[in-house]
C-alpha cells in the first residue's frame, strides 16, 4: 500500500480547515481531559499508564529505549486505533492531527493513519501552540457591552432575548456549567477545568464579528471553580456596563421557581458554602427556613447577602462606564427592550 504523505500546518490554518475536516487529539486521556481543542476526538498513542511508563524509560534510558517502550506497548492496539480514525475520518478520509507538541505522538499516529488511506495535517507546535494563540486571543481588546444586576434579574433569559434580537452574545455562565452564586452548581453538570473554559470561550469568541461589539453577563472572574483568563476579566472591567436594578420583590418568583424544586439538603449545602458571610444569626435563620419550606424567606436572607456584595463591587468600577436601567417587571422582552434602548443610548455617547 502507497502512504500518503504527512504536512505540517500553522495554527491559523489549522484552525480555519478545523471547521470542515475532524480534529484527533492523540494525547493521553488524561492531557484531554484537562483540555482541548473544542470538537477533537481523542485517540490516544498511549493511555496514561503508557505514557507514564514511557516517561520514566525516557528520563532512565534515553530516548531509543523510550521509543523501543512506546511500540511494545502501543503496538497491540494499533489495529483499534485505525479503525476508530476511519470511522472519524468518514468519507473524505482526511484529519487534522495533533499532540502536546507536534512531535513524535503526531507523527506516528499520522503515519498510522495514512495507512488506511487518511490524509492528516500536523498542527506545528500541537496543542502547545493552540494553547498560546487562545491565551493571546482572549488578551485582545474587544469591544464589549456587560450586563449586571442584582442576582435573580433574569439577565441570562434577557441575554438570550438580546441576542435573538441580532446581537453577539457569549454565555458564560453555560459554558462553566455554573450560574455564579452558591447555589450556582444546582442541577449542572461537571464544570469544565479553567483551560478547557478558556479553550471554548476562545472558540465563541472567535466566531464573532471584531467589528461589533460582545456583550457578556457580568461576572466575577471565578464562576464556580472556573476562572476566566486575567486579561479577558481585565477586558471586561474596562469595557462598559448596563446595570439592571429590580427590587427584591420582582426578583423573588423567579428564584422560587428556579431553586425550591431541589432537594432540602442540597439548598442548606449552598447556604454553608457562604455561612461565614451570612453571619452566624442569619445562616441559622435562612437554615431554619429551609427546614420548615419557607423558601422565600430563605432566598431573600441570601439576596440580601449577594445585593450587599455586588454594589460593594460596582463601587470598584469606574462611574463612568456604569449606566443603570430601572425596571420594576420581570418580563424578559420589556427588560430586553429596555437594555437595548440603554446600549443604543451609550453608542450616540460615545
Amino acid at each position: 500500500m502507497v502512504t500518503q504523505q504527512t504536512n505540517k500546518t500553522d495554527i491559523i490554518s489549522f484552525l480555519k480547515l478545523a471547521g470542515n475536516i475532524p480534529v484527533v487529539d492523540v494525547r493521553s486521556p488524561s492531557e484531554f481531559r484537562a483540555g482541548h481543542i473544542p470538537g477533537a476526538h481523542n485517540i490516544p498513542l498511549f493511555d496514561d499508564a503508557e505514557r507514564a511508563e514511557v516517561g520514566t524509560r525516557y528520563k532512565k534510558e534515553g530516548s531509543l529505549n523510550a521509543i523501543l517502550e512506546g511500540i511494545r506497548l502501543s503496538g497491540p492496539s494499533m489495529h483499534l486505533k485505525l479503525g476508530e480514525a476511519m470511522e472519524v475520518a468518514g468519507e473524505s478520509k482526511r484529519l487534522l492531527v495533533h499532540c502536546w507538541r507536534g512531535g513524535m505522538r503526531s507523527e506516528a499516529m499520522a503515519w498510522l493513519f495514512s495507512l488506511g488511506g487518511i490524509e492528516t495535517e500536523v498542527l506545528e507546535g500541537g496543542y502547545k501552540t493552540f494553547r498560546r494563540h487562545v491565551l493571546e486571543a482572549l488578551s485582545a481588546k474587544r469591544d464589549m457591552i456587560i450586563l449586571g444586576g442584582l442576582t435573580g434579574s433574569g439577565k441570562t433569559h434577557i441575554l438570550k432575548k438580546i441576542e435573538e434580537k441580532g446581537n453577539q452574545v457569549i454565555d458564560l455562565e453555560h459554558l462553566a456549567n455554573h450560574k455564579g452564586s452558591a447555589f450556582g452548581s444546582l442541577g449542572q453538570p461537571a464544570q469544565p477545568s479553567p483551560e478547557h473554559f478558556s479553550n471554548m470561550l476562545f472558540g465563541k469568541l472567535s466566531l464573532t464579528d471584531r467589528e461589533k461589539p460582545v456583550w457578556l453577563e457580568d461576572e466575577s472572574r471565578n464562576i464556580g471553580m472556573v476562572f476566566m483568563p486575567e486579561e479577558f476579566y481585565l477586558n471586561m472591567q474596562n469595557n462598559p456596563a448596563i446595570i439592571l436594578m429590580m427590587d427584591i420583590n420582582t426578583r423573588l418568583p423567579r428564584l422560587m421557581e428556579e431553586y425550591s424544586g431541589y432537594p432540602p439538603e442540597l439548598l442548606l449545602q449552598s447556604i454553608m458554602k457562604i455561612s461565614k458571610r451570612l453571619g452566624g444569626d442569619r445562616t441559622r435563620e435562612a437554615v431554619d427556613a429551609v427546614n420548615r419550606g419557607d423558601f422565600a424567606t430563605a432566598i431573600a436572607i441570601t439576596l440580601q447577602y449577594y445585593d450587599k456584595a455586588y454594589k460593594y463591587s460596582l463601587n470598584r468600577k469606574p462611574r463612568e462606564l456604569i449606566h443603570y436601567v430601572n425596571t420594576d417587571t420581570d418580563d424578559v422582552e420589556i427588560n430586553a427592550g429596555m437594555v437595548l434602548e440603554a446600549a443604543s443610548r451609550l453608542k450616540k455617547s460615545l
